[in-house]
């Protein structure tokens, strides 16, 4: 596969005369809100995105179907009041979680044009925070019934998936299923190294990345590439 190494630091893109950018919209991990997401936010306005929304979920939603759905009523409303008709999406953790199962299994390959996932559980996790106390946790567990509806085949979805994943993630047991492994998506799994859990919303080589990765037109089958903080 070929592999890209990604620049801690990029230079901002010209947006003057280019086409606009479809709105961006960020969905916060189980732990945390939409202030995680304060850095990368502004990184994404310096750099030429002039609508970027940063979506708060209950922490007391107990489905990610039902998490799904709202989020998909939110595209909805976001696409109808800026007048475009797709976004893409970053989800940090179970956030891409809810995210991919909108994509994959309620039609949201019509409006997400691309979905970056960070620290996103694809395969289930041993390892998560209140484990086994809360049903979403459950449901980020391998073997759920969400994992297994994500494994079942998806023919023709249009959503181009670029995974960060990083070989320090506590939270992700084993590391790897923060990859996408699924042959009827066009997927692109970047590798992060020593950057943990928290830390991928926040990082800005993970912010140089996923620019890189929103601004990239280039098919994502079969690729693969690394994110290097040294």
């Amino acid at each position: 596969p070929r592999s890209v190494d990604l620049p801690p630091q990029a230079a901002p893109l010209p947006t003057a005369g280019g086409p606009s950018h479809p709105p961006a919209v960020l969905l916060h991990g189980f732990v945390d809100n939409r202030s995680v997401f304060v850095l990368l936010r502004r990184s994404l306005a310096r750099h030429g995105r002039r609508q970027v929304e940063c979506l708060n979920y209950s922490p007391l939603t107990c489905d990610v179907r039902a998490a799904a759905e709202l989020l998909g009523r939110h595209i909805e409303e976001i696409c109808a009041r800026t007048g475009h008709h797709e976004v893409d999406i970053v989800g940090h953790s179970l956030g891409g979680l809810i995210a991919r199962y909108y994509v994959q299994c309620l039609g949201g390959d019509q409006r997400v044009r691309t979905l970056v996932t960070l620290g996103t559980p694809h395969s289930g996790t041993t390892v998560a925070p209140l484990a086994g106390a809360h049903p979403i946790v459950r449901q980020m567990r391998p073997g759920s019934t969400v994992i297994e509806e994500l494994r079942k085949p998806a023919p023709g979805c249009r959503t181009r998936f670029v995974s960060f994943w990083s070989d320090l993630d506590q939270l992700m047991a084993p590391v790897e299923t923060a990859c996408i492994d699924h042959p009827d998506l066009l997927a692109q799994n970047v590798r992060v190294s020593g950057i943990g859990h928290l830390a991928l919303p926040v990082h800005p080589a993970v912010a140089a990345g996923i620019r890189q990765a929103l601004d990239s037109s280039e098919p994502a089958a079969g690729t693969s590439g690394a994110v290097s903080v040294a």
